[in-house]
């Protein structure tokens, strides 16, 4: 079979799903490979690159629909493209399927079978073929160096001769894949970097990153990341004003916004009102991840560049991918042949379409002349959800009866043993010898004072395990020491024997916990 890539033909894309790397790897699953020619271009694949590695070129995207059995793309196919499917054709390439019913229609009408790469279900096992996280993370870094390009000083704090140089303030909204790509590049260039999502369970990954996460004082618990397979979902209107409060609070603070947040099959919701872009300092800079949605920001205009009347720059960029072309194909095309792989078990050149598949299934629109879209949940969730256990909130006299209770069996049991051990004693020292008394006692104190030397020693200095090892040997130290003395020439050689050893054991614990720890040291 063959597996082709056409140019594609929206204004301004950049990329390509096939670049020459990527059709090595689907060379090697059995296929042909076919691509339009000039399709690269723009990502910096030349067709003679494509050549060189077998990849065969034809003139028109006509002829590339006609020759492949197989067509990936990067964008949405438009009318023209949907009028050149055939009957058992595979298309693969973002659809848009929440909101192209005509497209599927289209699809299912020529028969095709269309893989839409954004529904690839986020779990554990699709994260190779995951497209949207890939652009994502090219988006979110991309955003923070369009707002330095329009942001007229620097990212980091500076003490010079000339004066001090406050560092910039940045707010991440939305802490997903893209949230965290900008948060971490933010960060790295030396901004003080505040982030801010609906899913707590997210601040910690925020912190990670040398970012501060952003709290609200709100009662309402909020969603949890497991039901909506990792993305954040709707907000009840008391969590919104809550939260567009604190933004309020936030915008004559910060000098650069980047927001992120999307909500599946909708539209972005507005976070960023006209009343906070008024309250910002002029020359700050919002960048709108979610334009091509609607936007986040009140004002952003999709695809364009403007500047407020109180000087704020607001980007509505919906390209930030195809403006790091070669990044971006490099990623998908990447993505498209883990795809592949998992349709092509044998590696014999042919698609084998298994619907029972969560991932297959999951990414499916159209299927042999019916629309599968939308998908069953899958069988594993994006984020493992906590169990909610059902507590009772004790009553004080409950909580006093549980302590009381609790208190009397630790009693008991610490009575017990001293019973036991007294009478052990009792026996011991009815029927031992004088000698073995003397060794006892020694043996006890060897215990003692041996384990608690070395246990409180800080596991800053030795791991749990060495401390284990390492208060055994103190045990033999202090016991061969008390022994030392001995008038039995036998016992005196067998106790400094005991001694030198355990002390060559104690310290090279030491030595080796001491490099171990040391591995882990920044450099």
């Amino acid at each position: 079979m063959k597996i082709g890539a056409p140019k594609e033909v929206f204004e301004g894309e950049a990329r390509v799903a096939m670049t020459p790397e990527s059709a090595v790897q689907l060379q090697k699953l059995g296929y042909d490979c076919v691509i339009e020619s000039g399709a690269g271009d723009a990502a910096g694949f030349s067709n003679a690159t494509y050549k060189t590695v077998g990849v065969e070129v034809v003139k028109t995207g006509a002829a590339l629909f006609k020759a492949a059995d197989i067509v990936v793309k990067v964008r949405q196919p438009n009318d023209t493209e949907l009028k050149r499917l055939r009957k058992g054709q595979t298309l693969i390439s973002f659809f848009n399927p929440g909101g192209n019913e005509e497209g599927m229609e289209a699809a299912r009408a020529k028969g095709a079978n269309v893989i839409a790469m954004e529904m690839v279900p986020r779990i554990s096992r699709a994260q190779k073929m995951d497209a949207l996280s890939s652009m994502a993370n090219i988006a979110g870094y991309r955003a923070v160096i369009e707002a330095g390009n329009n942001f007229g000083r620097f990212f980091t704090g500076q003490i010079t001769a000339a004066g001090k140089v406050p560092p910039a303030k940045i707010l991440v909204v939305g802490a997903g894949v893209a949230g965290l790509a900008a948060i971490g590049t933010a960060t790295s260039l030396g901004a003080v970097t505040y982030a801010f999502d609906v899913r707590p369970e997210v601040a910690e990954q925020v912190e990670s990153m040398g970012a501060e996460f952003v709290y609200l004082e709100f009662e309402e618990e909020q969603q949890d990341g497991a039901a909506t397979g990792g993305y954040a979902s709707v907000s009840s209107p008391e969590f919104r004003e809550a939260q567009l409060a604190k933004f309020r609070e936030l915008a004559p603070e910060v000098d650069i916004v980047i927001t992120t947040a999307l909500i599946p099959n909708r539209e972005a919701p507005e976070l960023w009102t006209e009343d906070m872009v008024k309250a910002m300092k002029p020359g700050s800079v919002i960048v709108d991840l979610a334009a091509e949605k609607g936007g986040n920001c009140k004002l952003t205009v999709a695809d364009e560049k403007i500047v407020t009347a109180n000087g704020v720059t607001i980007i509505g960029y919906t390209d930030f991918p195809s403006r790091m072309a070669s990044q971006a194909s490099t990623l998908y095309s990447t993505n498209i042949r883990h795809m592949m792989t998992d349709l092509t078990p044998e590696k014999d050149g042919k698609i084998n379409h298994d619907m029972e598949d969560d991932v297959i299934r999951g990414a499916t629109v159209t299927f042999k002349g019916e629309i599968t879209f939308p998908p069953p949940p899958p069988k594993i969730q994006a984020i493992a959800a906590k169990p909610k256990e059902a507590t009772k909130e004790l009553t004080p006299e409950e909580k006093r009866a549980a302590e009381v209770a609790a208190f009397q069996k630790a009693t008991r049991s610490q009575v017990g043993m001293l019973a036991i051990g007294g009478l052990l004693m009792l026996i011991i020292g009815a029927y031992a010898p004088a000698s073995f008394m003397q060794h006892f006692i020694v043996f006890a104190l060897a215990c003692f004072i041996g384990f608690q030397v070395i246990w409180n020693v800080s596991h800053a200095l030795h791991t749990p395990l060495m401390a284990v090892t390492n208060a055994i040997s103190g045990i033999i130290i202090i016991g061969a020491l008390l022994q030392i003395g001995s008038g039995s020439w036998l016992v005196m050689i067998l106790a400094a024997i005991s001694v030198l050893i355990a002390s060559i054991n104690i310290v090279g614990g030491f030595l080796v916990t001491r490099r171990m720890l040391a591995m882990f040291q920044k450099s």
